[in-house]
């Protein structure tokens, strides 16, 4: 009796121990960098199309895995509007911070609304609205609402196409749909939130690049980060 119950505390511990390895605390001053690659195709003759994006993100500048994101999905812009919605899945692999090598593997389904429109002869704005379901490993399926405020400002010209040197902007608020994550575990209502500012190139009609910084705010940390992303229309 006295052997089962050893065991069982120690099954407890390595339990409690590795469930908690991806939670350790990040460096808040070290800078993490995100490298991000975001596609977009609409169908010739159609109001349909195909959105992506890949984005290798790191704990530090390069090395340290924060998450690998693969996301595509198939979008649908009715008629006399500039509103676009998609429906895609996105496929997360999430690092431990530090010298762990420990992932987590997430499945997601979201949904969203894109709506643009311009301000003036140089403010385009963009709002985002996705809805999310996710599969988290070892976790009960959750959901997440996100909004998304978008701004590029034109700084040599009144427009985007190529030679444009722009200011771009926004701030992304995270929700949780649902506290309850599974085995007496809870999240907060608040997941996250990301402030960005960063300076773009177009560097033809259909190609333009920004490089930037993001500070990520969650529940438990904040943390800033160097991105440098292509966005790409084909």
């Amino acid at each position: 009796m006295k052997m089962n119950k050893y065991l069982l505390a120690l099954a407890i511990f390595f339990s409690s121990f590795f469930s908690g390895a991806l939670q350790a605390q990040p460096d808040e001053g070290a800078l993490g960098a995100w490298y991000m690659y975001f596609w977009s195709a609409d169908l010739k003759d159609s109001q349909f199309g195909f959105q992506g994006d890949i984005q290798y993100r790191n704990w530090n500048v390069m090395g340290d895995l924060e998450q690998l994101l693969l996301r595509g999905g198939i979008t649908y812009r009715p008629n006399n509007t500039n509103i676009k919605f998609t429906l895609g899945y996105g496929n997360i692999t999430t690092g431990e911070y530090g010298d762990g090598t420990a992932t987590v593997a997430e499945s997601r389904i979201y949904q969203e609304a894109l709506l643009p429109h311009k301000i003036g002869n140089r403010f385009f704005i963009t709002h985002r609205f996705r809805y999310e379901q996710r599969w988290v490993e070892n976790q009960d399926t959750r959901t997440r609402y996100r909004y998304n405020l978008f701004v590029n400002v034109a700084l040599n010209q009144d427009n985007l196409s190529k030679g444009a040197v722009y200011l771009a902007l926004y701030n992304e608020l995270f929700i949780n749909g649902q506290r309850s994550i599974g085995d007496g575990r809870e999240v907060e209502l608040f997941d996250r939130n990301r402030t960005y500012m960063a300076l773009g190139y177009a560097l033809s009609n259909k190609v333009r690049t920004q490089l930037g910084w993001m500070k990520q705010t969650t529940d438990n940390w904040a943390k800033g980060q160097l991105q440098l992303s292509l966005h790409h229309t084909y």
